[in-house]
């Protein structure tokens, strides 16, 4: 039966390792569709869909961060048993970890890796901004750049007022997140940031090392905080890509 949460850009049957993908705060599941075409198709590009998004418009969007984990996590359980590496951008870095530590201890579905781009470590908690808060028009400018909010839905009310229940859900899901202490992953962590980022510092990058005991990458590229939309996307995809294929 196919997944409510897993988008597959496209479905590969017989692939043998899966990149699941997690958006950022606003940002939609497709910007992942392209992925494929620069993958060996033994990878199967999986990307998550959260309730009050697509067609899962009409469910309630999570505002709490262990919920919606401990429903990702099951929802991933679910599925065939394959390699994984788990990748998330901004607040998907903050559910990647999450989903990680929750999979970490089940045969079969334990991810080889976790990727996180764009966000401060778990440990530090949320950047402290209520997005969620904000006035409607002050919270669209920080999404109108690629990789934030699709400019389609920006520029119809009728698209953008389905869609803002559930991007003020993503800004409270990351405001109220609060790191309760626990082991270090037993897996590796790579972490990516926009040297231009001026909402993530690379201590703050840095700091993600006290998140594993499998080793720890971090690197910097050019760009802002939507970076991977980019030529730096390239280059943060084929190490993604490289890593994959030692599991193939």
């Amino acid at each position: 039966m196919r997944s409510r949460w897993l988008l597959r850009f496209p479905p590969r049957p017989q692939a043998r390792v899966r990149l699941l993908c997690l958006p950022g705060a606003g940002a939609a599941p497709a910007m992942f569709r392209s992925w494929s075409d620069q993958l060996p198709t033994e990878v199967e590009v999986c990307a998550v869909q959260l309730p009050g998004r697509g067609t899962r418009l009409r469910e309630a969007p999570y505002t709490a961060m262990a919920p919606l984990a401990d429903a990702l996590a099951e929802a991933v359980r679910a599925e065939p048993r394959l390699p994984t590496v788990v990748f998330g951008h901004s607040l998907g870095s903050v559910v990647g970890f999450e989903l990680a530590d929750r999979l970490c201890g089940t045969p079969g579905h334990a991810p080889l890796s976790l990727v996180a781009a764009a966000h401060r470590a778990p440990r530090l908690g949320s950047a402290g901004l209520p997005g969620h808060l904000l006035p409607t028009q002050q919270l669209l400018e920080g999404l109108a750049g690629p990789g934030g909010t699709p400019p389609e839905v920006l520029a119809r009310p009728e698209l953008l007022k389905l869609a803002l229940p559930s991007i003020r859900a993503d800004f409270e899901l990351d405001f109220t997140y609060r790191y309760q202490e626990r082991p270090p992953l037993p897996i590796p962590v790579s972490v990516f940031g926009g040297l231009g980022d001026r909402g993530v510092t690379e201590p703050e990058l840095a700091a993600w090392s006290t998140h594993t005991t499998a080793g720890f990458r971090l690197r910097r590229l050019p760009g802002d905080h939507f970076f991977h939309t980019g030529p730096s996307g390239a280059e943060m995809l084929a190490e993604i890509r490289a890593d994959l294929l030692q599991h193939i």
